[in-house]
């Protein structure tokens, strides 16, 4: 097996190719879909996957594709929200990365070995390369959409792509935004200084980006918001409600002097972002299925602290 660990944003198949002797980029791009090539740990399968700094690739030189058994079977007591014949949603716990990423050591347990131990539990093949539909940050909790099946996989992300999927998260947010229902309408890019944030700008790498929120109730200078999403870029919230000054409590990274003394004040811990409604088209119902994850003891904790009126059941 082949090991390398990428310095720059690149094509999969252009990395391979010039990291390894005698691989072309078309045969690099027949390796990756055959499940040849791991990055992070977990196969990938599409040639135009995008590399970043730090991410790191193996290739895998036997006859045989790359095995899934390398991922430890852990049972992380995941809530199974929803289930049929194709898909899953489970609730996301905070604390947990769903699958392994740069900067993480090779052993480090992710939400895909709690997902791998359920599969085999429910007696489901598991392929970690068309298992996650979409993703959630580390510290978001909530409702998170799993595929049983590669075509399952490929029908589910085409909703996403197409924007179809429903996607309502609860978020507590620092101020009272001045209009009760907003549209944030603002292209997010990779910050320019720190590689490891995301930023409202317009540069040639930016992609659109809108996010509705709505104002349930709002009490000691903060507020409890609603967030539609209508695209899914990375951090969309957490950037775009600063964007506007009113960052997520308990958001280290897109924080302000005034969510930092409203965690200090009340005892915030942890981001109060929370994945709350999906909606989505099952392949096999054919009709669109409404999934509700309930906000987890620390967010409620958080709202009671704060004074916040509970969101009602949908």
């Amino acid at each position: 097996m082949s090991t390398w660990t990428a310095e720059a944003e690149m094509r999969l198949d252009a990395f391979l190719a010039k990291g390894e002797v005698d691989l072309s980029r078309v045969k690099a791009g027949e390796r990756i879909r055959e499940g040849f090539v791991l990055v992070n740990g977990r196969i990938i399968r599409k040639p135009a996957h995008r590399l970043k700094p730090g991410d790191g690739v193996e290739l895998t030189h036997s006859e045989k594709p790359a095995s899934e058994s390398h991922i430890k079977l852990v049972d992380q007591k995941i809530a199974v929200l929803y289930e049929d014949a194709a898909c899953l949603v489970i609730s996301k716990p905070a604390g947990i990365s769903v699958h392994p990423g740069s900067g993480m050591a090779p052993d480090t347990e992710t939400l895909l070995n709690g997902i791998a131990f359920l599969f085999k539990k429910k007696r489901i093949p598991f392929d970690a390369s068309c298992v996650l539909v979409h993703r959630l940050d580390r510290e978001t909790t909530g409702c998170l959409l799993l595929a049983k099946t590669p075509q399952t996989h490929a029908e589910l992300q085409r909703q996403f792509k197409s924007r179809t999927v429903r996607k309502t998260y609860l978020a507590i947010v620092a101020g009272m935004p001045k209009h009760m229902t907003a549209t944030i309408d603002a292209p997010i890019g990779r910050n320019l200084t720190d590689r490891t944030k995301m930023s409202v700008l317009r540069t040639s790498t930016s992609r659109e980006a809108q996010t509705t929120y709505h104002v349930i109730g709002s009490a000691n200078d903060s507020s409890l918001v609603a967030c539609d999403l209508h695209t899914g870029r990375t951090h969309q919230i957490r950037v775009h409600m600063s964007a506007i000054g009113h960052p997520i409590l308990g958001d280290p990274t897109y924080h302000s002097p005034s969510s930092e003394h409203l965690n200090r004040k009340f005892g915030i811990e942890g981001l109060c972002l929370h994945s709350w409604k999906l909606s989505f088209v099952s392949p096999v119902k054919k009709t669109e299925t409404h999934v509700f994850a309930p906000p987890p003891r620390a967010f409620t904790r958080s709202l009671k602290s704060l004074s916040l009126p509970p969101p009602k059941h949908p």
